[in-house]
């Protein structure tokens, strides 16, 4: 692996739950502003693998990097420069939009914490719903309260958990303009299910399985035809 920085870097990452391995000894680098697609059957290690990158778990051996932070031994310095998005908004749904923001604004000692959050409820279409509670909202409304508390900090890199799960067509379409208006210099990494659309995004795929890292390239040196064979291939191969 190269010397220079990267926005992630893996180096023989495994993560263990007793005798089986979740990840197992997977090394990548990911450069600065790339999209990377994990994709993988169920049980292949890409949500745990997620969840490493973010801090949530920490690796059994190996080691990790996040903008050049060690994220095992600096942890808190490692998740300046994340931001999570997921299937599970991690709101609190007694809060209105905009306490919620502020909580994390606070917490991530955003300067100026009250504009931060007005600008990103109006860059997401709801700066005129701000005081209502989030559990009013429909569920492709509260993705989008999911997408500002995730950039509140203004990470410079955006992890995303099966983002889609459970948002109706329009949904679907409003979040994906959102993560295009924010996507110039950061660097994502997004697990899913949904080939065609994780291709159309990346520029960089991973495919796991059994916790391994079966292929990881650019996208541009793929042969997509036999990129579709490898990833039909492993969809065998999930664990229960």
């Amino acid at each position: 692996m190269s010397a220079a920085p990267a926005a992630i870097r893996c180096e023989g990452v495994t993560k263990a739950f007793g005798t089986r391995k979740a990840v197992d000894d997977l090394s990548l680098e990911l450069p600065r502003g790339a999209f990377l697609s994990v994709f993988g059957p169920n049980g292949a290690g890409k949500t745990t693998l997620l969840r490493m990158i973010a801090t949530l778990t920490r690796p059994s051996a190996g080691r990790i990097e996040v903008e050049g932070v060690d994220a095992k031994e600096e942890p808190d310095r490692a998740r300046e420069a994340i931001g999570l998005i997921s299937h599970n908004p991690m709101l609190y749904p007694d809060l209105t939009a905009e306490e919620n923001l502020l909580l994390y604004a606070r917490l991530y000692g955003v300067r100026d914490p009250g504009a931060r959050v007005i600008e990103l409820l109006d860059a997401v279409g709801l700066k005129h719903r701000r005081l209502d509670r989030v559990r009013t909202f429909s569920r492709g409304m509260t993705q989008r309260v999911s997408i500002a508390r995730a950039l509140v900090n203004d990470p410079a890199v955006v992890l995303l958990d099966e983002p889609y799960s459970g948002l109706d067509p329009h949904a679907i379409e409003v979040f994906d303009d959102l993560i295009a208006s924010v996507r110039q210099d950061r660097t994502f990494v997004m697990v899913s299910h949904d080939l065609e659309k994780g291709l159309r995004l990346a520029d960089h795929v991973l495919v796991m399985a059994r916790g391994r890292a079966v292929a990881f390239d650019p996208k541009d040196e793929l042969d997509e035809d036999e990129f579709r064979a490898l990833y039909r291939s492993t969809v065998g191969m999930g664990v229960a």
